[in-house]
Formats: structure tokens, sequence, C-alpha cells
């Protein structure tokens, strides 16, 4: 069987590193001649994207279609691994959704191959304002198995995540079903108390949604549902580092109290991510305003409509928010959720989901150079 080889520099040493590829995935990695800038890393791993370049997965014309060309404009970006995410809606709304995830994904192999699983994003959050966030607080509701049951027959039980707030009366019984199907469960946009979070936790919660955001502004100062979550070293956080969402020191605070190991990085993209700057209409938030930093805004406010940011932007950012290297930075956005999507790493049996790109580090900029799925190139700048 015939071999492809891409050589690159590794990311941990600096040297010159040879990946060989047979059929989809890594037959073995190699030193190399070190003799080119491209750096070489697993493609990226997003575990939450609304939408991006146009395409909103939560929009009400949403398609198949439309699934698949999301899929090809986030390879673009060096993602090969990502979560679709479905916010808060009624659940008519929601089945149609799902339908249309998994016609894509049966229809279309390579979307099949870069969808790890449906992200739920809600229903089962808090309905109080500043922690709902811009889900639509009149779909908010109570956890039900029944439903659950029925989104999963929509999609064929392709839903592998689930965001809720545990404050709600049977919370840890819902939690431990869902965990005992092998599906993750994730807090956030709660305001449920440290107890509520804990029984949460030891329930099989193992993740937090976002944390610092999808919270109120005015919280009490100890009893918090971020200083719970942090403190719990059972639970993995994910950050939004697109520079809007979190200032510079929470999110350095944040990742040390994590550890790199606990910490991952999500765009929690919308489908106003990757468009021109300006103002536009928008199913949330009415009037919005884009800037060309990547700041989505109610138009005339400082108020967040969404993120705008793409995952590698965000890897970018982050290095200069936090300081850190650009090998712990990508860490966080490849192997730490791809810990819990199935994916995200080099090494020999892996599949071969590539991403090859310079680096500028007084700049601290990514250009994507090439993009590899399941061993066969998918973009390349060339």
């Amino acid at each position: 069987m015939t071999h492809t080889k891409l050589t690159g520099r590794d990311l941990t040493t600096g040297d010159g590193l040879q990946i060989k590829i047979q059929a989809s995935g890594i037959h073995s990695m190699t030193p190399a001649k070190q003799s080119s800038d491209l750096w070489i890393s697993s493609g990226l791993v997003d575990l939450q994207v609304n939408g991006y370049a146009g395409l909103d997965l939560n929009g009400d014309d949403l398609s198949a279609d439309g699934v698949s060309a999301l899929v090809r404009k986030l390879i673009q970006t060096g993602v090969t691994l990502f979560a679709p995410t479905l916010i808060t809606a009624g659940e008519k709304d929601l089945l149609q959704r799902l339908r249309c995830i998994d016609e894509a994904c049966r229809a279309d192999p390579l979307s099949d191959a870069c969808i790890a699983f449906i992200h739920m994003e809600g229903p089962h959050i808090s309905a109080e304002e500043g922690f709902c966030g811009a889900h639509p607080p009149e779909h908010v509701r109570p956890p039900s198995l029944e439903e659950f049951d029925r989104w999963q027959a929509a999609c064929n039980g392709r839903i592998g995540m689930v965001t809720l707030s545990p404050h709600y009366a049977g919370s840890e019984k819902y939690i431990a079903a869902l965990a005992e199907r092998g599906v993750l469960v994730s807090l956030g946009h709660t305001h449920a108390t440290p107890r509520q979070i804990e029984s949460a936790v030891q329930a099989g919660a193992r993740l937090s949604t976002h944390l610092g955001n999808g919270i109120a502004t005015r919280i009490d100062r100890h009893q918090n549902p971020i200083w719970s979550q942090l403190a719990n070293q059972l639970l993995t956080a994910s950050f939004i580092a697109d520079g809007h969402h979190l200032p510079a020191e929470m999110l350095q605070a944040m990742i040390r109290a994590k550890g790199i190991e606990r910490s991952i990085l999500v765009s929690d993209t919308v489908a106003l991510a990757g468009m021109p700057p300006g103002e536009y209409s928008a199913k949330i938030g009415g009037r919005v305003s884009l800037s060309k930093e990547g700041r989505l805004s109610i138009a005339g406010t400082s108020l967040l409509a969404g993120s705008a940011v793409p995952l590698l932007g965000c890897v970018e950012r982050a290095v200069r928010m936090t300081g850190l290297p650009l090998a712990d930075v990508l860490r966080m956005a490849t192997e730490g959720p791809g810990r819990f999507a199935g994916g995200g790493v080099l090494r020999a049996g892996a599949r071969a989901d590539i991403l090859r790109f310079r680096w500028d580090d007084e700049a601290k900029t990514v250009e994507v150079y090439d993009v590899w799925v399941a061993g066969k190139p998918q973009y390349s700048m060339d």
C-alpha cells in the first residue's frame, strides 16, 4: 500500500517531523530534516459551533446542504472535528435541525468524518436574566428523558453532549441517565448553588461550557457558579478566547486554576463569524454590528451578540492574552477537546487529521497552509 509523507516542525521541539499516512490513519512518525517554515499539528477540535460564514445551524432555513457547506468552511480554518451546537428552541424546531445534521452525515462522507457529535446547549438552562444569555427564555424548560429520546431518534443517536443548568429538581437523575448512555454532560448558563453543582458532578457531569460567560453581571463574590466549577477538578472547562468574552487576566487565572489538561478552547461562533465587518440583521440580537476585530455586538451598544472569531483566531488571541507557548495553547484546541470528541492527537494509529501552518511569532498569527482529514487533503492555500 502506498504512503503519503508530510513534513513539518514539531510544536514541542521545533525539530523536523515526518508523518507517514496510510489509508485514513497515521502509520508512523519519525524525525526529519527541518527544511521549511511549516509547523505541523493535529487538526483543531471545536466542541461548540453554532454557525460560520453566513451558515446558521440554528436557522429556520437549515438544510443538509447547509451543514455540509459549513463543514467545508470550517476545514479552511483548520478545524477537522467539531460539534454542531443547537441552542434553546421549541422541540419542533430542534427536531428539524437534528434531522438536517443527520441527513448531512448520511449523505456526505466528509461531514460524517468531521462531525464528532451534536452538542445540545439547552433548553434545560437557567431562564433568569443574565444567566440565560442569548437563549430565548420562553423555550427554556426542565430536563426530560422522554424529550431527549425523541431528539436521539430524530438524529439516529448523534447527540453526544448536553449543556444544562443543574438547578432543576431531578437534575441528578437526568445527568446520571445521560452519562450512563455515554453522553457528555456540561454545566452552563446556570445560577445553580455550589451544592447543586457538586451534586451534578457526582451524578456524572464532566464539563463546564464557556466558563465565565452565560452568567449574570452581578453575582455574589463568594457563592457563585464560577468559583464552584473552577474549583472542581472533575470538571474540564471550556473558554471563549476571542478577546471579547473574557478579559486577559480572567482567562489567565482560570487556565492556571484548571491547568492546561483541564482547559479547552472553543469558538462558540455564530453565523456572522467569518463575514465582512459591518451591520447585519441577526435572528438573535436584531440589528448587530461586527467590528474588524471580530467583536459582534448589538448595534449602538457594548453588549455582545455572539462570538465571531473561529477557533484558530482564538488560538492566536489566547497566546497573546496568556503569554503561554503556542504548543500549550494548541493542546487546548486539539488534544484537550479531543479527549471528549475522539481525536486531536498526532500519534501512530490515530486518524490522520493534520493541520500545517506558518506562525508569525512577532505578530502571533497563524497562516493555514493545508488541512488533511482522515488522510486526505481537503484544503490547501496553493
